[in-house]
């Protein structure tokens, strides 16, 4: 039985950042890192060192590499970080309010 090829790697990833403070003040998520290549991976393997759900969305992280560090989300984007945002969620109802380690591909 021949091993699974390895999965592709991440060419760009993006962070996003939703503190209660912007919740409390009704900001938008804001961009907290972005990169390519080997950076990308780096982003990823921090996020899951220390239990930040990582989802696959290659359109949504193309369309956020368009943005500065630090620039809060535009209102284009609502709909889909709301939906991220709410896949967040579940995933840390389903594992007891800690969602460390899980991935999804989209």
């Amino acid at each position: 039985m021949a091993a699974e090829p390895p999965p592709p790697r991440p060419s760009r990833a993006v962070a996003l950042s939703y503190a209660a403070r912007e919740v409390d003040a009704g900001l938008a998520p804001r961009i907290s890192a972005t990169g390519q290549g080997f950076l990308a991976e780096a982003i990823i393997a921090r996020a899951r060192e220390h239990g930040v759900p990582v989802h696959e969305s290659r359109e949504l992280v193309a369309a956020l590499m368009h943005f500065d560090l630090d620039e809060h989300i535009p209102p284009a984007l609502y709909v889909a970080v709301a939906e991220l945002l709410a896949w967040v969620r579940r995933l840390e109802g389903a594992a007891g309010g800690e969602a460390a380690g899980r991935d999804a591909r989209a």
